[in-house]
């Protein structure tokens, strides 16, 4: 899930914000934020380059708030090459210095190595025929999971299968990807719905 304030989701796991839009409480106030989450969060993504950006910005959150991945969400693409994993797999010990040096990005030597070897990863199962979206939707049996929490206390923070999920993508070489962590990437790209009820994005 994207970080929550939490003396707003003490209050209530629901926000109507000016627009009279209601809301998953996490989101706040900020346009960016919500846009986010009106758009994207929770969204069934399919295409095997964005979900592999999804999972190494959420490796790179770690630690951090969503919105400051959000805010610096364009800086990262300019600096990793549009994620697009051929490119990142080359990069060398110069380039990493370089990123090192970049402040529009979270500049983390082992997030930013864990990146690369992630690159590799996902170019070697390519290269074994193995399709990285198919293998991510895979732990959801293909479908996106509907969960629709009533409560702040109902969303996981980890479960069964994003422990699975994790495992199997830490067994292909692929770095920062902890259940926590696969499991916020899961809800980013849709493998599950984890939209409050009551929110206007939770249309089942």
């Amino acid at each position: 899930m994207a970080d929550a304030a939490p003396e707003r989701a003490a209050r209530t796991p629901l926000v109507t914000h000016p627009d009279g839009v209601v809301r998953c409480f996490w989101c706040g106030s900020d346009p960016l934020y919500m846009a986010y989450h009106d758009t994207e969060w929770g969204v069934p993504e399919r295409d095997g380059r964005a979900l592999f950006e999804k999972l190494l910005l959420d490796g790179f959150q770690a630690g951090l708030s969503w919105i400051t991945i959000l805010r610096k969400r364009e800086n990262f693409r300019r600096a990793f090459d549009g994620f697009e994993p051929e490119k990142m797999a080359r990069y060398d010990a110069a380039k990493i210095e370089a990123l090192m040096q970049d402040a529009g990005i979270v500049r983390n030597r082992a997030k930013v190595e864990g990146a690369v070897l992630s690159a590799r990863a996902y170019l070697a199962m390519r290269d074994e025929g193995i399709d990285f979206a198919k293998f991510l939707w895979d732990s959801v049996g293909g479908r996106t999971q509907v969960n629709r929490p009533k409560r702040i206390s109902d969303i996981a923070a980890e479960t069964p299968q994003s422990r699975a999920l994790s495992k199997r993508l830490k067994a292909r070489g692929f770095k920062f990807v902890g259940p926590t962590i696969v499991y916020a990437a899961m809800q980013a790209c849709g493998l599950v719905d984890d939209h409050l009820a009551g929110c206007h994005c939770a249309r089942t």
